[in-house]
């Protein structure tokens, strides 16, 4: 185990710096002067030169890729050039409605997939099987930002049950941000589920048709304990492969929801960030993005040890 985890966090310093390479030649591919920018059209070119030479954006790109790798070495990504504070903070500001939205999503999409996706592959060819199918397929055709908008022409405007946008006022307390929330979960939730229920449903039949599970029903074990006990307890590596990487896909992709419900999350920060070239935002999100992303990959490893005692390293 302990060889184990020296490569993989060898690994993962590997993939961070090449993630560090990688934000730091696309956000300078892209084209535009933020210094431009933030004058705005009236500036003269002697003010875009002082600024740009106030940011270090006049130095050469190999002397601005040393900086920036040696600072994000120490934990600092730079700081915004718009919201003036650091970018570390900026994102701390902006990360509560993402991660937040991100978990509600995730937990609407098991409790939905889940239990279908066992009862499905238990009941394969029976018309909640095939109907269940299809809905995963349809779930997964339709873009988020459609599913949202029919939400909140039916669900918030006409019925009124939710908030259709926004997270709440100034002063708003944390149930009522959790409550602004809800609709876009759902959303989003319902996008994801599509996926986990046919990797439940695919893994689970697997499962059903090994020999043990019919030495278990020969044994005269009830099908609830043959179900829920010996076959979801070993399909569980793939499915909680997928929700690994549910969750990674719902933090970082998570931008077109935000923008459809007008929540302040990390995805409003990188759309904003992009058209102002914003370099260190940028920047700083996608290395965020790609940690976080390795974290949850070491951590889906390590509970496949708690789910399957056969899994070593």
């Amino acid at each position: 185990m302990t060889n184990y985890l020296i490569r993989r966090f060898t690994g993962m310093v590997v993939v961070t710096f090449l993630v560090l390479t990688i934000a730091f030649v696309l956000v300078r591919l892209a084209p535009g002067d933020p210094a431009a920018l933030m004058l705005g059209p009236d500036a003269t070119p002697q003010d875009v030169m002082d600024l740009r030479a106030s940011l270090g954006l006049d130095q050469p790109i190999f002397a601005q890729y040393l900086t920036f790798v040696v600072n994000a070495a120490k934990g600092d990504l730079g700081r915004s050039l718009f919201f003036d504070n650091s970018v570390t903070s900026v994102l701390a500001a902006r990360a509560e409605p993402t991660v937040f939205l991100s978990l509600f999503s995730l937990i609407f999409a098991l409790v939905i997939a889940t239990p279908i996706g066992i009862y499905a592959a238990y009941r394969r060819g029976s018309v909640l099987d095939q109907s269940a199918v299809t809905t995963a397929m349809l779930a997964a055709s339709v873009p988020s930002f459609l599913t949202g908008l029919i939400f909140q022409r039916y669900l918030a405007t006409e019925l009124g049950w939710f908030p259709a946008s926004g997270y709440g006022g100034p002063d708003a307390g944390f149930l009522d941000r959790m409550w602004h929330l809800v609709l876009p979960s759902i959303t989003l939730g319902i996008v994801n589920s599509a996926l986990i229920l046919r990797f439940t449903r695919a893994s689970m039949l697997d499962i059903l048709g090994e020999d043990y599970v019919r030495t278990a029903r020969a044994k005269g074990m009830s099908e609830r304990r043959v179900v829920l006990r010996h076959a979801l307890k070993n399909a569980g590596i793939p499915i909680i492969t997928v929700v690994g990487l549910t969750f990674a896909l719902l933090v970082a992709g998570a931008v077109v929801t935000e923008r459809v419900f007008n929540l302040p999350g990390l995805g409003s920060l990188v759309v904003n960030a992009v058209l102002r070239r914003d370099y260190p935002v940028i920047q700083g999100t996608l290395i965020v993005v790609a940690i976080l992303y390795v974290f949850i990959n070491l951590l889906t490893d390590l509970l496949y040890l708690v789910v399957d005692k056969r899994v070593r390293y």
